[in-house]
């Protein structure tokens, strides 16, 4: 065999692997491992804090439904990086995923604080009417902006645990550190006569073992997570009435969402969606459950009505509201937009 014809039949079997090698790669993308980051207790898929366990549950529909194209490692109680930081490495693309209380972030984006102002969602219909409603779709154009996409809307109600003395109405807030979770909310115990603490959820049961720290708001699912109850005497619950919900969303990088595959993006954001039922549920739960919990160790459980509900809201109308509509007029408009949606 001549050099040149060997060089021909060497070239014509590589064209051939080549071909034959083709169609295998075209079966499926390499693998792909995203992270998720939150703050809570872990657990399982089917025990624990229920934002954990929706985690895993996006986690897990994710990959069957993406032939493990696409697979999650899960960091909870901070363990990835710390709680504060998060939002703003989901915009550098330095994070995957979160699930994250937006209101952490409205320091850096103000607008986010609407995620946590007191006494503007009142119910967990009115929080998931956001969604579909022009407020959401504002809150969304703003999150997008800033390299964020809400994957599942999640709303929680609130409640407060004391290691002193009860605080349901304004007026018990009187003399008492509180932490209340946000900016805004700060602003309404101020007004109430408390002075405020600030830290994530998941400091404040060393803040009320030091004595930092006499009361804390917080979701229904961090008192009984953060195991409070080994610490308070009293609870007001979140259970019927609350002045206190949080949208604590799953949410993803979108310079890594705009990094999937069409067929990717589909699949994450349908099931992101279809796990807000699951939230939903999970929020109401604890909201029932944080009640049983604190009972059990003999802490005196107190609920809210609408009377209660609405003397905080006089206060936070004339404190929050107004400082945040204050800012410009594309904060009061967002306002109006909130406070437009049926409770």
């Amino acid at each position: 065999m001549t050099q040149t014809t060997r060089r021909t039949v060497l070239g014509g079997l590589a064209a051939a692997g080549a071909v034959i090698s083709a169609p295998r790669l075209a079966f499926g993308a390499a693998p792909r491992t995203l992270k998720i980051s939150h703050q809570f207790p872990g657990g399982s898929i089917d025990q624990g804090d229920f934002r954990d366990r929706l985690c895993r549950k996006f986690a897990a529909e994710v990959e069957k439904r993406t032939n493990g194209e696409l697979k999650f490692d899960i960091y909870p109680n901070s363990s990835l990086m710390k709680t504060n930081a998060q939002f703003s490495a989901l915009r550098k693309g330095a994070l995957d995923l979160s699930l994250v209380p937006i209101s952490y972030s409205g320091g850096e984006v103000p607008a986010l604080n609407l995620g946590l102002m007191p006494c503007l969602v009142t119910s967990y219909d009115q929080g998931a009417a956001w969604k579909k409603a022009p407020i959401g779709t504002e809150f969304t154009k703003i999150l997008d902006d800033k390299g964020v996409k809400i994957l599942t809307w999640i709303w929680q109600a609130g409640g407060l645990a004391s290691r002193t003395s009860p605080v349901v109405a304004p007026e018990d807030a009187k003399g008492l550190k509180i932490r209340g979770g946000s900016r805004e909310m700060d602003m309404v115990l101020k007004a109430a006569g408390s002075a405020v603490l600030t830290m994530p959820s998941n400091e404040i049961y060393v803040g009320m073992q030091t004595g930092a720290v006499d009361a804390a708001l917080t979701s229904s699912t961090s008192l009984i997570s953060f195991k409070l109850e080994e610490l308070a005497k009293h609870l007001t619950t979140g259970r019927g009435k609350s002045y206190w919900y949080m949208l604590e969303p799953l949410v993803i990088s979108k310079e890594i969402w705009s990094s999937l595959t069409p067929a990717q993006q589909k699949i994450v954001d349908e099931i992101g969606a279809d796990l807000e039922k699951f939230g939903i549920e999970g929020a109401k739960a604890d909201d029932q459950e944080v009640a049983r919990v604190y009972e059990k160790v003999g802490a005196k459980v107190h609920d809210m009505d609408a009377s209660v509900v609405e003397k905080w809201t006089k206060i936070a109308r004339e404190t929050a509201w107004k400082d945040f509509a204050d800012k410009g007029e594309e904060y009061a408009k967002l306002l109006k937009l909130a406070e437009s949606v049926p409770a």
